[in-house]
């Protein structure tokens, strides 16, 4: 192409990369007869579009000549590859530098975690645009400083989307879904970020309900769902149990064609599970044709939920053959699995072996599962002595198992203990005082019963009403005990005596199955 002037030249080579061919955009770059400095940006631009960045640094130092943009396309690719120091250097050596070098310098320090430089560096910036404000409240939001996020937010002369959406996540992270949905709402048109960040707000909060009436706005509306929609949407069917909506939503990821992504079927092998369908959580799990560590974790972790301790072991068993290194999370499905089996003796030789032979630190949750299997087995001195042997301090979960078993095996002296240490660590727990008085009576104490109750009174403890749920005709229905207000009691209490109808008539076939037999 010789008689092609410079700028068709760039605009083919840019072509190539931008289209996936790098390797032709090389290829030309090397048989142009006139480079300019456009040329040789672009040549940066595509190695690092490429993830090639030291070949990128390469056309960098092989510049007769650069510019402006030059120096931000490589500060900008070395940040993007956490090179943020490398960044740094170079934006100390720049010559001129504009919004886009300041801008790509703030993201780059947040990035690691450097938030006051990056906000000191935002201070000074002799001009800010929109795209400077959003990526320093987003660096606050990735960092945990919400408030500082809201501040900035506040003083921010014209919200963007991209930072409303990244206010919203802030607000989600710190449970302040009403905040967040408010926000949303003042949104004027939402794109799919924005949807997915409210959505996923309301899966992580506990609010799967909302996630599902936000779910099924979007749809409406004619917004179509990525991968990240899915999983969310999965989350809440998952802390729903609704296995209707969670089979939904499984048609949805067949239609969008996302069933071969890994994080999406291990959200369905999750789902299922929690939603009680052990059977779809397998077909799910063999749908993925290399399993990572998360697909085998999410496996394991459904047949220990569902009381399979065999098929968890076997499954740990392929798990090794397939040559997939086990992680603290496979031990504590392996422990889960043991104590719903009642396997104590099992489950010190997986501890054991989780340390020894596969050198991973037991973490809190590790030896509150223990210490729970140990309690529930009867063998509550031994659950103490572990918890004494503990390297850190035991969180209400490690003492709420101890303090449980002790209600059961009317322990009343390690009872007071572990009812002690929750108060001191939770002093509005009303469950320690609720089981301690249950240790009492149970004892007879009937005059320390009566002190319990008044110490609830005197610290302002009250006891939380304990919600059921039921999911009727694709709705789930919030209830407690006695609960005349619900608009729906009188079919919830249909409902529930034909679950009791059922289970009497699977005990009558259980029974007739078991005399023939015989």
């Amino acid at each position: 192409m010789p008689h092609r002037d410079t700028v068709s030249w760039n605009s083919i080579i840019t072509g190539y990369w931008k289209n996936g061919c790098f390797d032709e955009s090389k290829r030309l770059f090397g048989l142009m007869p006139t480079k300019n400095v456009v040329s040789w940006n672009s040549m940066i631009a595509g190695c690092i579009e490429d993830e090639r960045i030291d070949e990128a640094w390469q056309y960098f130092q092989a510049m007769p000549q650069r510019n402006t943009a030059s120096w931000n396309a490589m500060i900008s690719g070395l940040v993007r590859y956490d090179r943020v120091e490398e960044a740094s250097r170079l934006f100390e050596e720049m010559p001129r530098r504009n919004v886009i070098s300041y801008t790509a310098m703030v993201d780059g320090y947040a990035k690691i975690g450097e938030i006051e430089q990056a906000r000191a560096l935002f201070n000074c910036m002799p001009q800010k645009n929109v795209v400077s404000w959003t990526v320093m409240i987003s660096g606050y939001v990735e960092n945990g400083k919400f408030d500082e996020a809201e501040n900035l937010f506040e003083q921010m002369p014209d919200k963007n989307i991209v930072a409303m959406t990244a206010m919203i996540t802030g607000y989600c992270k710190e449970g302040k879904t009403d905040k967040a949905k408010i926000l949303f709402d003042q949104i004027p048109c939402r794109d799919l970020a924005s949807w997915n960040a409210m959505i996923t707000g309301y899966a992580q909060n506990g609010s799967g309900e909302e996630a599902l009436k936000l779910h099924s706005q979007m749809l409406k509306m004619g917004m179509q769902p990525d991968h990240s929609t899915l999983i969310s949407v999965l989350t809440a069917c998952s802390s729903l149990a609704s296995l209707q909506e969670g089979r939904k939503t499984h048609v949805l990821v067949l239609k969008s064609g996302y069933e071969s992504r890994i994080s999406i079927c291990n959200a369905l092998i999750t789902m299922y599970c929690k939603c009680g369908s052990i059977l779809d959580s397998e077909l799910a799990f063999r749908q993925i044709d290399h399993p990572d560590v998360v697909s085998w974790n999410a496996m394991i972790a459904a047949f220990a939920r569902h009381g399979f301790y065999d098929r968890a072991l076997a499954s740990f068993g392929e798990m090794r053959s397939n040559r997939v290194e086990p992680d603290g999370i496979t031990f504590l499905s392996l422990l889960s699995a043991c104590g719903h089996a009642g396997k104590v003796h099992e489950s010190l030789n997986w501890f054991n072996s989780m340390i020894e032979s596969y050198k991973i630190v037991p973490r809190p949750e590790h030896f509150a599962c223990l210490v729970d299997i140990l309690s529930r087995g009867g063998q509550v001195e031994k659950a103490y002595k572990i918890i004494q042997e503990m390297p850190f301090e035991a969180d209400c979960g490690i003492w709420g198992a101890l303090l449980a078993a002790c209600h059961v095996h009317l322990n009343v002296k390690l009872g007071e203990l572990a009812a002690k240490k929750i108060v001191e660590l939770e002093p509005q727990n009303s469950g320690a005082y609720v089981v301690l008085s249950n240790i009492y009576a149970a004892a007879g104490m009937w005059g320390e019963v009566t002190r319990v109750r008044g110490l609830m009174r005197e610290q302002g403890v009250k006891k939380q009403p304990a919600y059921s749920w039921m999911e009727i005709d694709n709705k789930v229905h919030f209830f407690l005990g006695d609960d005349a207000s619900h608009p729906e009691i009188h079919r919830i209490r249909l409902e529930l005596k034909g679950m009791k109808l059922q289970m009497i008539a699977d005990d009558d076939i259980e029974e007739v199955f078991s005399a023939c037999s015989c």
